[in-house]
C-alpha cells in the first residue's frame, strides 16, 4: 500500500438529517482536501419526524458556520426551554425537565441540596420546578436569550430548538453543495467488497453508476444498508428495558400559542409528543405494539390533536438499541443506522452530531487503523449506554398501575449502572454521574423528583452550614426570576422579531 496518505474520497450513503449533517460538517472541516460524495434516493425518503433537540445542537450549528436567526427562519423553528412531562409518575401530575440549573448558588452547598433539606423538613411548599428559570419562562410563554453576566438570574438557563427536520436537511444540502459536496441521485443496488479484507470498495446504483471510495459513511436509516446489510455488524436489543417499538406521527395546524417547550404526555401504552413550530405542530404517539394495536394508537393520537391534521398519519417501526460495531472496517454508521434511542429526550440529532464530531476527532488516513475504530466504538457505546439509562429511569420511576405497560415498567429489572445511581439519590439525595454524561445534574434531579424518587434525607453537609439565611436567599432567587420573566417578550413575539419563517401565517 505504501506510505499512508490522507483520505481522498469519502462516500456518504443516505441523506436526511444524518447524511446532510455529516456532509456539512465534513465539508466545513476538510474543505477541498477530500472529495465528498453523498448518494441518496428521493424515492426512498427519510424518517424526518425528529423535530425537537437539546442544547448541544447550538454548538454544532455554530461549528459549521450556521447563523441562529437564519437557521430558525429556514427551518420554521421555535425555541425549546425543556420538556413538560404529564402523567408519567401518576395521572394528574406533571413536572418540567429544564435546560438549565435550579435557582442560583448562594453558598458552598449546591442550591438543590438546600431545597431538598427545606422540602423534607416541611418548610418548602411546591415542586423544585418553582426555582427553574426555564419553567418560569415556559409557563409564561416567554423567551429571550440568556445573558452572559453570571451574576444575573437570566444567565442560569440554556435552550434548544424545535424545527422541521426536512427543511433542516434541505438547508444543509444547499450549504454542503456550495462547499463542494457532490450529490448523486440513486438507490444502492449492490455493494462491492475487497476480496482480501472485506473492506467496502464501491456501491452500485440502480442507474448502473459505480461510486467508489475509501471511507463509507452509512446514513441509510434503520436498515443499515452497509453496516448491517453488508458488514453484519450486529445489533444489541434494549427492548426489554425500553419496550416501545412503534411511533405513529402526524402534523397538525398550529395552535393559538407556540409554546417554548416540548410536551410529553404518558398514555395507556406509551407517550405522546407535542412539538410546536412556526407553521404547524408535530405530534406522535410512541407506543408498545404488545399492549396496543396500530389502529388504536392512531385513533388515540388523532383524537387528541390541537388542530386539523395536515397529512395522513404514518407509523414507524423500530427496536431501541445500538450496533455492536458502529465503525467496522472502512464503514462508519451515523444516525439511525448506528442505533435508535426512542425520542423521549430528543437525543437522535445529538447522537448524529456527536457521531460526526467523534469521527472528525478520530479521522483515519487510508491505512484505516483498527485502533481508531476500536476507540470510536468504545466511546460511542458508552454514550449510548449512558443515554439509555436516563431514558429507562423515566419508565421505571412510575407508580402507575392502571395499564399493562406501566405495570411492566414499574416491575422490570434495570441495569446495575442505573440502579447504583438511583440508590445514591434515594438514600442521600446525592447525584452519582460520569463527567461525560450528556444529561447533567439538573436533568437527573428533574426526573428523580418529578417522578417521586424522594431522598430519605438531604446530604449531611446541609445540616452543618449553620447561619446561612437559606429561606431569605431562596426568596430572593424567586423574586429575581419573577422580575426577569416579566420583562421578557412573548415567545411568539420574539420569533416574529428575530427569526420569522416565510411559512408562518
Amino acid at each position: 500500500m505504501g506510505e499512508p496518505r490522507p483520505l481522498q474520497k469519502i462516500v456518504i450513503v443516505g441523506g436526511g438529517s444524518a447524511g446532510w449533517m455529516t456532509a456539512a460538517a465534513l465539508s466545513d472541516a476538510l474543505g477541498t482536501a477530500c472529495n465528498i460524495t453523498l448518494v441518496e434516493s428521493e424515492a426512498i425518503g427519510t424518517v424526518g419526524v425528529g423535530e425537537a433537540t437539546i442544547p448541544p445542537i447550538r454548538t454544532f450549528n455554530q461549528r459549521i458556520g450556521i447563523d441562529e436567526a437564519t437557521f430558525v427562519k429556514e427551518t420554521a423553528g421555535s425555541y425549546k426551554l425543556g420538556i413538560q412531562f404529564v402523567d408519567w409518575s401518576r395521572k394528574g401530575h406533571s413536572y418540567f425537565h429544564p435546560f438549565g440549573q435550579y435557582g442560583a448558588e448562594f453558598d458552598k452547598v449546591p442550591f438543590y441540596h438546600y431545597w431538598m433539606r427545606e422540602s423534607l423538613a416541611g418548610r418548602m411548599e411546591g415542586p423544585i420546578d418553582d426555582f427553574s428559570m426555564c419553567w418560569a419562562m415556559a409557563k409564561a410563554g416567554k423567551f429571550a436569550h440568556p445573558v452572559p453576566d453570571r451574576r444575573k438570574i437570566q444567565s442560569t438557563f440554556d435552550y434548544a430548538y424545535h424545527f422541521d427536520a426536512g427543511l433542516y436537511a434541505a438547508y444543509l444540502r444547499r450549504l454542503s453543495e456550495a462547499r463542494g459536496v457532490t450529490r448523486i441521485e440513486g438507490r444502492v443496488t449492490d455493494v462491492t467488497q475487497r476480496a482480501e479484507d472485506g473492506f467496502i470498495q464501491s456501491v452500485t446504483l440502480d442507474s448502473g453508476e459505480v461510486v467508489s471510495g475509501e471511507l463509507f459513511i452509512d446514513c441509510s436509516g434503520f436498515r443499515g444498508l452497509l453496516i448491517e446489510g453488508t458488514l453484519k455488524a450486529g445489533y444489541e436489543n434494549w427492548q426489554h428495558w425500553l419496550p416501545c417499538d412503534r411511533a405513529v406521527a402526524v402534523p397538525c395546524s398550529k395552535g393559538e400559542e407556540i409554546t417554548p417547550y416540548t410536551r410529553s404526555t404518558a398514555k395507556e401504552a406509551g407517550w405522546q409528543w407535542r412539538i410546536p413550530l412556526q407553521h404547524r405542530t408535530g405530534n406522535g404517539y410512541v407506543h408498545c405494539s404488545e399492549f396496543i394495536s396500530e389502529d388504536e394508537a392512531t385513533a388515540t393520537l388523532m383524537g387528541s390533536l390541537d388542530g386539523e391534521p395536515q397529512a395522513d398519519p404514518r407509523t414507524l417501526r423500530f427496536v431501541t438499541g445500538m450496533r455492536r460495531k458502529f465503525w467496522d472496517k472502512n464503514c462508519v454508521a451515523i444516525g439511525l443506522s448506528a442505533g435508535f434511542m426512542e425520542p423521549l429526550e430528543s437525543t437522535s440529532l445529538h447522537l448524529i452530531q456527536y457521531g460526526i464530531l467523534r469521527l472528525l476527532a478520530l479521522l483515519p488516513d487510508n491505512a484505516m487503523s483498527p485502533l481508531l475504530a476500536r476507540e470510536y466504538n468504545r466511546q460511542t457505546a458508552s454514550e449510548y449506554e449512558r443515554i439509555r439509562d436516563f431514558l429507562i429511569l423515566h419508565y421505571k420511576a412510575t407508580t402507575r398501575d392502571d395499564t399493562e405497560l406501566w405495570r411492566y415498567c414499574s416491575a422490570m429489572e434495570i441495569p446495575d449502572s442505573l440502579q447504583y445511581k438511583v440508590d445514591h439519590f434515594r438514600e442521600y439525595g446525592l447525584l452519582v454521574s460520569d463527567e461525560r454524561e450528556l444529561f447533567a445534574n439538573p436533568s437527573w434531579i428533574a426526573v428523580y423528583l418529578g417522578q417521586d424518587i424522594t431522598p430519605k434525607r438531604a446530604p449531611a453537609i446541609t445540616q452543618m452550614r449553620e447561619g446561612v439565611p437559606v429561606s431569605e436567599r431562596m426568596g430572593m432567587v424567586a423574586a429575581a426570576m419573577e422580575g426577569a420573566v416579566a420583562e421578557m417578550p412573548a415567545h411568539a413575539d420574539f420569533l416574529r422579531q428575530f427569526c420569522p419563517s416565510p411559512l408562518a401565517v
